[in-house]
């Protein structure tokens, strides 16, 4: 058996020139004089764009592109993808404002998630945006509130199905969940929209998020079709939305592979023709948001001190996981496990160490990099931990021991 460690997938989205990241076309070095201080998040508006542009060349023309922007809500990144994309999937009413700042128009915009207050509800309703409905009692707040206000709100069911997505870390849909309707109560659901006069744009079927596994996005893909077409025959009206979801995963750890998008565009390919006889009138949207986002972005942190303690570097920065608790592997790991990170100001320089990356947290889960090997650094360098587009900031205990924020950047 090898004791070779399995490596992070290459991280070739940036350039590199003179051992220095470049992010947006600007090395590392100079942003961060650009920034004004660490840590920072950066995002690289090309590599949106080209992230979304694959997804245009290999998916089927007829799929509709949402962005969930809980990956990254950060105003300026929803901004640039609003120009890019189909729609906007928000999940609360402070996303929902973001949304509605862009050019995106209120129709094309969801709005989904459990525990909906009665002043988020009023607001998408008077808006006109769509409302993912979670539940049979949720449903009639919304038809209520649109009668107090004198308008017919959008609706759209989002279903908990009887699967759920296979190989996936963050399970959505299948068995007892708090998201959505169980499949098998949508029928008496459909059937009281029509009686209280929704506007019923169609459905809404997420069953898990971050899946490197083709076959299980490809049954997944499969299955929410067929229910989809299954509930469409209880409809009130036509389905003018069957939203299949997302979960299209993206490499963090060692030994993760880039998802083959190629061959998810060729089952979906395959299942088009069915879905325009069966749902003639339904645009087909799939809802990404760390797969649009993630690999777009870093985290910058400076080295404050290389410390030595029984035969171990420690390189203490001063950023950490209250800025970034998923890199930390607080965020869902079950083993903990690195993500890709690089000193950013000497990338392949030819003298390397093997050292953990920690913060300024008075608390050993405060870890960056566990022993991983890097690039020998010094005081004032620049660590730069890739796959940091999503979940990162506002995923994160920024108030944990009251250190300041950091700034975020679109370059």
């Amino acid at each position: 058996m090898s004791n070779t460690r399995p490596k992070h997938a290459p991280m070739n989205q940036f350039l590199i020139r003179d051992n220095c990241l470049q992010i947006g076309g600007i090395p590392l070095t100079r942003l961060a004089q650009r920034t004004g201080k660490t840590p920072f998040y950066a995002y690289d508006r090309i590599r949106i764009a080209e992230r979304v542009a694959l997804l245009r060349q290999e998916l089927p023309a007829e799929i509709h592109l949402h962005y969930a922007m809980k990956a990254n809500p950060m105003p300026a990144v929803v901004q640039h993808m609003a120009s890019l994309v189909d729609g906007i999937d928000v999940a609360s009413a402070g996303e929902m404002k973001v949304a509605l700042d862009t050019p995106m128009r209120p129709a094309q915009i969801s709005f989904a998630g459990p525990g909906k207050t009665d002043a988020e509800l009023s607001c998408a309703i008077a808006a006109g945006v769509v409302v993912n409905m979670e539940s049979e009692q949720e449903m009639e707040r919304v038809a209520g509130l649109g009668d107090h206000l004198g308008i017919r709100p959008k609706v759209a069911v989002r279903v908990n199905p009887d699967f759920e997505l296979k190989s996936s870390s963050m399970k959505m849909g299948g068995g007892a969940k708090q998201f959505g309707v169980d499949a098998e109560r949508v029928p008496a659901m459909l059937a009281r929209i029509g009686r209280i006069g929704l506007d019923f744009e169609g459905f809404h079927i997420f069953s898990g998020s971050q899946n490197l596994k083709v076959s299980a996005l490809q049954e997944s893909h499969e299955k929410t079709l067929q229910l989809g077409i299954s509930l469409a025959r209880h409809a009130p009206g036509p389905v003018r939305v069957l939203n299949i979801g997302g979960g299209f995963g993206v490499p963090y750890f060692p030994g993760d592979e880039p998802l083959d998008l190629a061959a998810v565009g060729r089952n979906l390919r395959r299942l088009m023709p069915e879905a325009k006889r069966e749902l003639p009138e339904a645009r087909l949207v799939i809802e990404l948001g760390r797969y649009m986002v993630a690999e777009a972005g870093i985290y910058v942190c400076r080295v404050l001190e290389r410390k030595e303690s029984r035969g171990q570097i420690f390189l203490i920065t001063d950023g950490g996981l209250h800025h970034h608790l998923a890199a930390s592997g607080n965020f869902g790991q079950v083993i903990r496990k690195n993500y890709p990170a690089v000193v950013g100001n000497k990338v392949g320089h030819s003298e390397s160490e093997t050292v953990s990356v920690v913060g300024p947290l008075c608390t050993p889960l405060d870890l960056l990099a566990d022993r991983m090997e890097m690039s020998r650094a010094e005081a004032g360098d620049l660590i730069a931990v890739f796959q940091s587009g999503a979940y990162g900031l506002t995923a994160s205990p920024t108030a944990f021991l009251s250190h300041p924020a950091p700034v975020e950047v679109l370059v």
